[in-house]
């Protein structure tokens, strides 16, 4: 469904990836694992068309991406969740999940998000600005899910969540990707990683340096010492 071929990409002037390639399928998990700086999240703005890709090709679908706008990008199939979370801080709950929605007839419907975040449903005439550092992370993630997309990129979803929350947070993703979302996921938290990720890839200094399935990953414990560990 999504594919990265020997992406090279640059923040402005300065280098940041250096030939990355991935695939991911339907329905699949994919975790981008690796230290802060490592070049995670630059991966998934070089996806959004967020930052200058110089070499390589990123398609959807079968469908070359390349100099497309972020919001046509969006239309095809992207949702983009966010490590800043980027709520509309004066607007209630439900306005701003009005905001993502852009497909009526697709799937996740009002009521389904309801159901996936019950808490939502308490909050939903607050005003987001209002809300816990978790409840905006649910928020950020039904927002995007409004707009029915086909893969989720997470940028980070557990950063500064407490233990329960994040896990609260997986158990909704894991009910994402079992409707058939495929998932490619920034992280640092392992135990998150390994509970969403069918699949993982190490990345350092800009480049994919280790792939494969997230189950032989963590037999490696030398291998997550050298490029996880702080």
């Amino acid at each position: 469904m999504l594919e990265l071929h020997d992406v090279k990409a640059s923040h402005g002037t300065v280098p940041a990836l250096f030939g990355v390639s991935l695939r991911l399928g339907a329905g699949e998990g994919l975790a981008l694992l690796g230290r802060n700086g490592a070049g995670k999240s630059s991966i998934l703005r070089a996806i959004l068309g967020l930052m200058r890709v110089t070499a390589g090709e990123i398609a959807l679908g079968g469908r070359s991406l390349i100099d497309w706008p972020l919001h046509a990008r969006i239309r095809a199939g992207l949702g983009w969740v966010p490590e800043d979370r980027r709520v509309f801080a004066g607007l209630s709950v439900a306005e701003n999940i009005a905001v993502g929605t852009r497909n009526a007839a697709g799937p996740w419907t009002t009521a389904r998000l309801k159901a996936l975040f019950p808490k939502l449903d308490e909050l939903w005439t607050r005003r987001a600005g209002t809300l816990s550092g978790g409840e905006q992370q649910m928020l950020t993630i039904a927002r995007t899910l409004a707009g029915n997309p086909r893969v989720l990129l997470l940028d980070e979803p557990s950063e500064g969540l407490a233990p329960l929350v994040v896990a609260d947070l997986g158990r909704a993703v894991a009910a994402i990707k079992a409707e058939g979302v495929a998932l490619l996921l920034s992280e640092q938290n392992m135990t998150l990683a390994r509970g969403l990720a069918d699949r993982a890839c190490l990345i350092d200094r800009g480049r994919g340096v280790w792939s494969g399935a997230m189950a032989d990953l963590a037999k490696e414990s030398a291998l997550q010492t050298r490029h996880l560990a702080v």
